[in-house]
């Protein structure tokens, strides 16, 4: 990490809040509005930032295919971590850092870029209406009112890309009403998604063009304590079905052995359903070593009420995401019961010699 990022990330999570869950979200958040139940989502507000709360992402995965068949996936995030609580001011004096990650993956390669920017001077943000987050030149933008139909770009030393998404369903609440518990102590943040997107647009990937088109899944979430102090990471999955059908499942490893899972099921025609914790099934199979870590390059995952029992496996086991906060992410297909793609998201897995 150069020194400029270091000093960002250190400013927004404080040296001694880093070591209190992943990425320093079970720290202590006193001084932030909190996360409770019962509290609707209200759009378009909740497209926009928060910045009452100390964090919060917009999240975008794509699973394409270009014009041979042959698979890819993309990946667009921007981070909002305030550094303290209280109303937000303007300029340089702004307590908000931000920071995005963007990827491209195919069977062979995977490249990624991170920028990072400081609140209230222009270079970064969200707002709800019309929709627009951005950093730098990375832009995701609703065409019109909600999101239903948007544009998003991105680019790197290695890549650049630019798409259009038309979402052919609703949103859909997680948890209870966008209410996600995240562990038995009461984290917990707002959530929801967007898991009907078409996708269709250009990768210039080292230099050659490709058109490709598929399927995109966001994610939207805020929050100010998510996790516990021991929790040290998370294990997602955001899966399309060949039915039409969309699942979205997480376990959230903790220190102590007590780890804690969660899901939604969402019906072809956009209705969600929460899963019980004892109906999800998630077993690593294979391991696969990357950057001085282990982790599962093969899952089984099961949601026993509804008789799926499938095997995912990664397009690109290397897909490693060497940022601030290292983590590994990228698309899946899988087979068993249904067939489909998705992607997995893996975080908090220390290096062997730190452990």
């Amino acid at each position: 990490m150069n020194a400029k990022a270091l000093a960002f990330v250190l400013l927004a999570l404080g040296s001694p809040a880093a070591a209190q869950g992943f990425a320093g979200l079970g720290g202590e958040a006193a001084g932030f509005e909190q996360v409770v139940p019962g509290k609707p989502l209200v759009f378009p507000q909740d497209f926009g930032a928060h910045p009452t709360f100390r964090t919060e992402w917009w999240y975008l995965t794509a699973n394409l295919t270009d014009e041979t068949g042959a698979p890819y996936g993309v990946q667009w995030t921007l981070f909002r971590q305030a550094g303290t609580p209280g109303e937000e001011r303007s300029g340089w004096a702004n307590q908000n850092v931000w920071m995005g990650h963007a990827a491209v993956t195919t069977a062979t390669d995977h490249v990624f870029a991170e920028t990072f920017a400081r609140g209230g001077v222009g270079q970064a943000g969200a707002l709800a209406q019309p929709f627009h987050a951005w950093i730098d030149d990375w832009s995701f933008s609703s065409e019109g009112d909600g999101l239903a139909r948007a544009k998003i770009s991105a680019s790197g030393d290695a890549f650049r890309y630019a798409f259009d998404l038309a979402a052919d369903g609703p949103l859909a609440p997680q948890g209870d009403g966008g209410f996600s518990l995240k562990s038995d102590e009461g984290g917990a943040s707002y959530y929801f998604s967007q898991p009907f997107y078409k996708i269709s647009g250009v990768v210039t990937l080292r230099g050659k063009e490709v058109k490709l088109k598929g399927l995109a899944w966001m994610d939207r979430e805020w929050s100010s304590q998510p996790l516990g102090k021991t929790q040290k990471g998370w294990d997602w999955f955001s899966l399309h079905l060949a039915s039409g059908e969309k699942v979205m499942l997480f376990r959230l490893r903790d220190e102590t052995g007590r780890d804690f899972q969660a899901g939604t099921w969402i019906s072809a025609g956009g209705a969600p359903q929460k899963l019980d914790r004892d109906d999800i099934v998630l077993t690593p199979l294979a391991q696969n070593e990357i950057a001085g870590r282990t982790l599962p390059a093969r899952w089984r995952v099961q949601v026993k009420s509804r008789g799926l029992d499938v095997e995912t496996k990664p397009v690109n086991p290397a897909s490693f995401m060497a940022t601030s906060f290292p983590y590994w992410e990228g698309p899946i297909a899988f087979d068993g019961s249904q067939r489909g793609e998705g992607y997995l998201e893996m975080t908090g897995y220390a290096p062997q010699a730190q452990r």
